[in-house]
């Protein structure tokens, strides 16, 4: 038997300063916990939309430098169908042969015609004036090899 009666526990602490459930709380709830500091959701939003932006303006970049290397490659193609156009109205005593070169010339009545005999083996005075030297490729276009593509595509 107790000879003292039991007094009821009084806590020192004041009541509306304890949380009934401290793992809840939105900060740390001791001195040695995590420092818990609200989002700052604008800030947040403002650098994804950044990165976003830098992102998509580098991919829309790659983009345009496959168009414009499309593009040119187009240009080099339409160029090559209208020179190989001209060679084919030219006149030709022989039946080219794909892969081998050959030289497009230029009579005195304006008239194109393409030869075996390059300007060099013509000697001193050639019979016509020299345009370019061409190569049949294998799609049957044809490539300047020595010569202006202008001249080819001006002259009538």
């Amino acid at each position: 038997m107790k000879e003292h009666p039991e007094e009821p526990f009084i806590n020192p602490i004041d009541p509306d300063k304890i949380a009934e459930n401290p793992h809840l709380l939105p900060y740390a709830h001791t001195v040695g916990g995590a420092l818990i500091k609200p989002i700052d959701r604008g800030r947040v939003k403002g650098l994804a939309l950044s990165s976003m932006y830098d992102q998509t303006d580098m991919q829309l970049g790659q983009i345009r430098e496959q168009i414009e290397l499309l593009a040119s490659q187009a240009k080099k193609i339409q160029a090559r169908v209208l020179i190989s156009e001209r060679i084919y109205q030219a006149e030709t005593p022989f039946k080219p042969l794909i892969g081998h070169g050959y030289h497009l010339y230029q009579r005195s009545n304006s008239r194109f015609v393409l030869s075996m005999v390059s300007p060099v083996e013509w000697g001193a005075k050639p019979p016509y004036q020299f345009i370019a030297s061409v190569r049949l490729l294998a799609d049957h276009t044809w490539e300047i090899t020595n010569g202006d593509p202008e001249r080819i595509l001006t002259e009538k």
